[in-house]
């Protein structure tokens, strides 16, 4: 049976926060993670784990309390990510800490190695890369726990030209280093100066946007805490079934591919192949009635330049 949802008035309902914190190396991120994760886990550091990519700098504050780790090491694939998280959530968690999510983009393994290490059409091969980073994104987003994450930033700089002509370089702020959009993805992003101080580049809370510098601490997770619990009881959709038709529903007719179609996927096929094994396997998935279009030739030209020329 058709399904529909049920419309409602919007309400905001209780939130697991999706936390990101960024600063250049040495500012406290970790530190300032585990203070803000004790306040939303009650004080409870137990239910705490951190998701340590970072050469097990997690174990130094120890002296805070018993939360648990996970040590990630290379490769650092956006697979590995999503188990971490999962272990974390099936433990019983209140809180991840995932430090950091620069590995699982420039790190060793991470999106921009696998990318690279690929052959063939560069943006094809994105097609294959990019759902599999948004699988990790979604595993955070997606979380029945908070999840704070922390990202390193660098000086980004941009060249322009002045009223004379001349070029300039200019500082143009600090630059994560993940893929770009990743804190617009989060509820709240803070970033932290090398003094500890925090601004909010973006807050969905209402609670830090617009107020001066502050140093997170154990009462910024209660705070936030106090945030996330204040709303509604979580809305399970509904859905109203539909009555079945009086009079049957003919299948929709199926689509025949396109002559032009059938050729833009063969060009794809065989800018894929890589070894003349995998070009002749590629040449036999285009249908007969297409090798005999006069396109053709473009495709058996490209075949051509795959192989040696012992190979033809």
């Amino acid at each position: 049976m058709e399904q529909t949802t049920t419309r409602r008035k919007a309400t905001r309902q209780k939130a697991k926060i999706k936390l990101g914190l960024s600063a250049v190396s040495g500012a406290g991120k970790t530190y300032t993670s585990l203070l803000i994760a004790k306040g939303l886990a009650k004080g409870d550091l137990s239910k705490v784990t951190i998701v340590d990519t970072e050469n097990n700098s997690a174990d130094l504050y120890s002296h805070l309390g018993p939360y648990n780790v996970i040590p990630l090491s290379a490769p650092f694939s956006p697979e590995k990510y999503i188990a971490a998280i999962k272990e974390c959530e099936e433990a019983g968690d209140e809180v991840i800490i995932v430090d950091s999510i620069t590995h699982e983009w420039e790190g060793k393994g991470g999106c921009l190695e696998i990318h690279s290490s690929m052959t063939g059409n560069s943006y094809t091969n994105w097609a294959l890369v990019t759902p599999r980073h948004q699988n990790f994104i979604n595993a955070i987003l997606q979380s029945k726990c908070h999840v704070i994450t922390t990202v390193r930033r660098k000086q980004d700089y941009e060249m322009s030209k002045n009223e004379n002509g001349k070029t300039k370089v200019e500082k143009v702020g600090l630059k994560e280093i993940t893929r770009e959009g990743f804190e617009y993805e989060v509820t709240t992003n803070l970033e932290l100066d090398i003094k500890h101080n925090a601004t909010a580049s973006k807050d969905r809370t209402g609670l830090f946007m617009g107020q001066p510098p502050f140093i997170p601490d154990e009462s910024t997770g209660k705070k936030i805490l106090a945030w996330c619990e204040s709303g509604a009881e979580v809305i399970t959709p509904t859905v109203q079934l539909m009555a079945p038709p009086t009079q049957p529903i003919a299948p929709a007719k199926k689509e025949e591919p396109t002559n032009q179609q059938l050729i833009n996927s063969a060009k794809v096929e065989l800018d894929l192949a890589t070894t003349l094994p995998e070009l002749v396997e590629a040449w036999g998935k285009i249908p007969i009635p297409i090798r005999a279009v006069p396109i053709i030739k473009e495709l058996k030209d490209a075949l051509k330049k795959k192989l040696t020329p012992k190979q033809q």
